[in-house]
This record gives structure tokens, sequence and C-alpha cells, in this order.
């Protein structure tokens, strides 16, 4: 399986690559991952298209809330029925536009809170390496 991070804009703030780069680092020990930084104009945005294959998660604050153990859950069925790749899209405080949204499949939400956009980043790839980290009965989640 695949995993990738559409994100709005820069992570700019050098902790937070910093620990962005770290998550993602820990989720390849289960998963291929790739991580795309689009400007909020770019053409590349504008033409933004997933495989009819993939399934793509929005991270919206009206989407679905989930303990870490039920998005364990959710990420083992997306892998064990065969899900090629996870897109998660990640907007900036805008969000994304709407002929990007229309493709999610589903929406998520990290948490009710207002945070900033790179610290959702971060919150984000720790919890997809946190789901896999439990699939695989490490001791990381306790």
């Amino acid at each position: 399986m695949k995993v990738r991070l559409v994100l709005l804009g820069k992570t700019r703030r050098a902790e937070c690559r910093a620990m962005l780069e770290d998550y993602s680092g820990r989720i390849r020990r289960y998963a291929e991952i790739e991580i795309s930084e689009l400007r909020e104009d770019s053409a590349a945005l504008r033409k933004l298209e997933f495989s009819a294959g993939a399934t793509v998660v929005l991270l919206d604050a009206t989407g679905k809330q989930y303990t870490s153990a039920e998005f364990a859950k959710w990420l083992g069925h997306e892998r064990d029925r065969g899900a090629r790749e996870l897109i998660f899209l990640c907007g900036g405080a805008e969000g994304f536009p709407e002929s990007v949204r229309q493709q999610a499949t589903a929406k998520i939400s990290l948490t009710s809170l207002t945070m900033p956009h790179e610290l959702a980043r971060v919150v984000l790839a720790e919890q997809i390496y946190r789901g896999f980290a439990i699939l695989a009965g490490h001791p990381y989640p306790k």
C-alpha cells in the first residue's frame, strides 16, 4: 500500500518539518509514503486527479472523528481490502478547491479543536504511524 500526503502550502517551520520527516520515516517501515506540497495557486492543484482505485481522504472539520484505535482499525480495513493507495488531503486555512474536495471518498477530522495547518500535518503523520504500529502490535502506541 502507498500512502500519499497532499498538502497545500509549504511546511515552513523547521520543527514541524523535522517532525513530519521523522514520522514519514517511521511510516516507511510499514508502507511506501510520498509527500507533495502544492502551492494554492498552482496549475498542478487545479489539475489534481486521483486514480480510480485510490481512497482519497479529505481532512475536514465536518469529517468523522476516530480514536487512535478506531483509526488503526479503519487503516487495517483499507489495507486488507487491497487498497493500493491512501491519499490524505490536508489543506491550509481555506482548504482545497471544490473540484478537489469532490474527489474525496472519505472525510475525517483530526480534532474538533482548531490548529495551525502545519501542526495538523504532523498530527496526521503521527496518527498514520500510530495506526500502523497498533496493527503490527508494536509497543509505541501505549
